[in-house]
């Protein structure tokens, strides 16, 4: 490649901008290309806007210059272009899918009008236009089921009920975020949206929305109990967005194929972010997803002389998820690792329940191999670093008691 090489990123999330973003400043033109008609935003701060705590301004993105809105409605291989909505033909060199995922709607009676589209009331929350219809449908006293109890369930649940709004969770499985946290971790979430005023409905599975004239008015559960509703909120989790990938003829399994490179089956098509699977694994959370754009713009950069490391590799993410519920009731969580022990593992658990705060930690063999905090975090920095390190830790624990208990240990 040469450095007037023409590289086009479809996708202006979190991944596509920060890929844009370290090539410009790494002095690789790039053009983006997103269909929202919003400033890129940072995802992960939607609830907050819904809680009401920040404006869409705090957490849009610094774009590129070169964006472009528009819908990518197909990719011509040989050709190397990319076809928009309105007709329009961009040309690429090397093209990266940044096409993030889509909401998991669930398969519910009545979830659908006769248009395949939500019934008024019922919302997806994955999309800043989601999160405004949301906001401006809620109103204090609103009766709003969300259906979920990941993530993604507990923040919309929250900002909901901070909002004034009466909320139901229902939540499929026994506990919430059960994917992240142990039991008693899941307890204290469980107890803080509590309360809030949430009501909680755990192994709890909904069969039906009902509406009536186009708008939601119920939600049925399996056993047949009938929830009112004037909002529902899908939190079902997502699913990698690969439309465009698997009509191109791309390799896609549960996600977008790629190598250590971030290169597709096609050499000249990379990929980045949610829609990635990478050695087998699909993340969708922030950090793999900037990881991997930051490898992605230095070996672009590196290939188009302009600077950059021809030897930077995306060789996995050892992921740690964090919620922080700010506020007057602020929460905070984080879990990383194995938060469940194995048989012969060992485990130092230290909770207060009075300033509701836990803290968990599961070592094997000598070595740090998860863990899961409520509450204060100041040790969650110093923790994180000797699980990725992956060392062995001293034989006689105590700097692991002291990371665990040592509040300036971030």
């Amino acid at each position: 490649m040469t450095s007037n090489t023409r590289v086009v990123v479809i996708g202006a999330g979190l991944a596509g901008v920060r890929l844009a973003r370290r090539l410009g400043e790494l002095g690789t033109p790039v053009t983006l290309i997103g269909e929202e008609e919003h400033r890129p935003y940072n995802r992960v701060l939607l609830a907050e806007v819904l809680a009401g705590r920040y404006s869409p301004e705090v957490i849009a993105l610094p774009a590129p210059a070169d964006l472009i809105r528009s819908r990518v409605t197909g990719i011509d291989r040989d050709g190397r272009t990319v076809e928009c909505a309105d007709g329009s033909k961009i040309a690429y060199d090397t093209l990266v899918l940044a096409t993030g995922s889509n909401p998991v709607l669930p398969p519910l009676r009545g979830l659908f009008t006769p248009d395949h589209v939500l019934p008024e009331g019922v919302h997806a929350f994955r999309t800043m236009d989601d999160c405004l219809g949301l906001s401006e449908a809620v109103r204090p006293g609103a009766k709003a089921v969300v259906i979920g109890g990941g993530l993604l369930g507990v923040s919309a649940a929250r900002a909901l009920a901070l909002r004034g709004a009466q909320v139901v969770l229902a939540q499929q499985s026994e506990r919430l975020m059960e994917r992240q946290l142990d039991p008693a971790a899941s307890k204290l979430v469980h107890r803080h949206l509590k309360d809030l005023g949430v009501e909680i409905h755990t192994e709890c599975r909904v069969r039906d929305v009902r509406c009536v004239g186009g708008m939601v008015r119920s939600v049925e559960m399996a056993d047949g109990y009938t929830l009112d509703a004037d909002l529902v909120v899908l939190a079902c989790g997502v699913h990698p967005r690969v439309g465009l990938a698997q009509a191109a003829g791309l390799d896609v399994r549960k996600g977008i194929v790629v190598d250590d490179e971030l290169r597709t089956s096609d050499p000249h098509i990379r990929a980045v972010g949610d829609c990635v699977q990478h050695d087998g694994t699909v993340y969708g959370l922030a950090a793999p997803a900037l990881e991997q754009a930051d490898a992605l713009a230095e070996l672009l950069a590196g290939e188009a002389g302009t600077a950059g490391d021809l030897s930077a590799r995306y060789t996995g993410t050892r992921s740690l998820t964090r919620l922080t519920l700010a506020g007057q009731s602020a929460f905070d969580l984080a879990a990383f690792g194995e938060t469940e022990a194995r048989p012969g593992d060992d485990v130092i658990q230290l909770a207060d329940a009075t300033r509701g705060t836990y803290r968990k930690v599961v070592v094997r063999d000598d070595r740090l191999v998860g863990g899961v905090l409520v509450g204060e975090l100041g040790t969650v920095g110093a923790l994180a670093r000797a699980w990725e390190g992956a060392e062995p830790l001293p034989s006689d624990g105590g700097p692991l008691l002291h990371l665990l208990t040592n509040d300036g240990g971030s």
